[in-house]
């Protein structure tokens, strides 16, 4: 049974009009927006019109010269994958990497924890799937995050009791590991992104394999999101919607959260909301879900039809925690920790992302400086892959090996890393106190200092 999928009467119904009348339809659709009735709902422009374009440079995005240049180099991509061919400048770029994004996701990690102690195994897939859908309110954060230099690290201590590593694994293709344990689960991630770029947009396909163990019973869960597509890369107001289903199995028990992500239409309808069902192994409707990916998620029991029970009524079981007023990037509070040493174990190790020159400059504010430090990184890692060649070794990764599981994906087959267990003994080694010593700041970022050239 699939999930419920809301009337979309509106959307497109000025997707034919010319860019010519971008000022005309924008004071259109804002006064058509009143009559139907979404007044409040964010107005969103997937062609891009000239003020969106306008907007957007005022927000410290791209001037006209820039976005002309840029799209005249950029056509010659279309239909193409552009996840690791393209160098992009450093204006659309966020003071963050991907490995620390994929850190993101432990902000709510209290969900889990009620997961692991929940007894009905109904209730698990609530919480855990409301885990997953709470990270998409970071996500739609429109600034690119820093690829990661091969071998470079991302260590989280001091949030709920967690440990986090995250290494990355490949360059080419660009390829992330994830590890994340605390007394009730263990979140393990094979990160692997496939894009298609499409112009003014380009789609994004998760071809990567996330899973959790709750560790009070040993049950595993398997995560499947719908893919992501950014709209106005270039021309208009950058924004993200991911349309489709987003798949959490117990591969325990057979049981699943099926929980459909609505569409934005023209007039903002559909926009953020999320529904479907949580189903046992035959198939049925146990507990319906509804809510908003970027405010809150809320469950109620049901019937083999998927009504509400009677005598049962909705309760909330996630509701995004409170922000900071007009940032910069658009970063929660959790965000903000993830740059920061505070998060940070003892002993930081030289590969860390916090450590990246560009990255910092670019949180200073200082774009020039942020341009050069990412040439300069970018060059080194492209010299180290000539001599690593020259002497006919392979990468090896430090914390995460390669095994001969492949699994299949809606958007193509993936290779899995698995933690190895060397960076527990590693912090079992050194002096963990949990402060970082005085001096880590002005640690130089190396990933490449630790040998992990490897003939096997």
């Amino acid at each position: 049974m699939g999930s419920p999928k809301k009337n979309e009467e509106s959307k497109g119904f000025f997707a034919a009009m010319s860019s010519g009348l971008s000022m005309f339809s924008n004071a259109m659709h804002r006064s058509v927006n009143g009559m139907l009735g979404y007044e409040g709902v964010e107005v969103v422009n997937p062609e891009g019109g000239k003020d969106d374009a306008e907007e957007e440079a005022q927000r410290g995005r791209w001037r006209q010269e820039e976005r002309d240049s840029y799209w005249k180099m950029m056509q010659k991509y279309i239909g193409s994958d552009i996840t690791s061919m393209v160098t992009l400048p450093v204006i659309i770029f966020e003071p963050m990497t991907m490995l620390q994004k994929m850190a993101e996701l432990m902000e709510y990690s209290y969900l889990l924890d009620r997961a692991d102690e929940s007894e009905d195994p109904y209730m698990r897939l609530v919480y855990a799937s409301s885990w997953a859908i709470s990270v998409y309110f970071a996500y739609q954060r429109t600034w690119k995050p820093f690829n990661p230099i091969l071998g470079e690290t991302y260590e989280m201590a001091n949030h709920g009791g967690i440990t986090f590593l995250a290494e990355q694994v490949s360059h080419h293709p660009p390829m992330s590991a994830g590890h994340a344990e605390n007394e009730h689960f263990t979140y393990d991630v094979t990160s692997k992104l496939k894009t298609k770029y499409l112009g003014n947009s380009v789609d994004v396909y998760p071809v990567g394999r996330t899973r959790v163990t709750l560790k009070k019973d040993g049950v595993v869960l398997d995560l499947v999101p719908p893919p992501t597509k950014v709209h106005n890369l270039i021309f208009g107001r950058t924004w993200i919607d991911s349309p489709g289903e987003m798949i959490m199995t117990n591969l325990t028990t057979g049981d699943k959260a099926v929980l459909y992500f609505q569409p934005c239409g023209w007039f903002g309808s559909g926009r953020y909301e999320v529904d479907g069902y949580i189903y046992n192994s035959s198939e049925e409707p146990k507990i319906l879900m509804t809510g908003k990916w970027n405010e809150r998620m809320s469950y109620q029991p049901c019937d083999s039809d998927g009504e509400p029970l009677p005598e049962t009524e909705m309760k909330e079981v996630w509701h995004v925690a409170d922000v900071p007023p007009n940032d910069k990037f658009q970063y929660t509070y959790f965000a903000h920790k993830i740059n920061s040493f505070d998060t940070a174990p003892g002993k930081l190790l030289a590969s860390d992302s916090r450590l990246r020159p560009d990255r910092y400059a670019l949180e200073m504010g200082d774009l020039s400086k942020a341009g050069n430090e990412k040439s300069s990184l970018e060059e080194k890692q492209r010299t180290e892959k000539r001599t690593r060649e020259s002497k006919g070794h392979d990468f090896k990764p430090r914390w995460f090996d390669l095994t001969e599981e492949v699994t299949p994906t809606p958007w193509g087959d993936l290779e899995i890393y698995q933690y190895n267990g060397k960076y527990t003994e590693h912090q079992a080694a050194v002096d963990n106190s949990g402060s970082v010593d005085g001096d880590a700041k002005s640690i130089e970022f190396n990933p490449w200092q630790y040998g992990n050239l490897s003939t096997e």
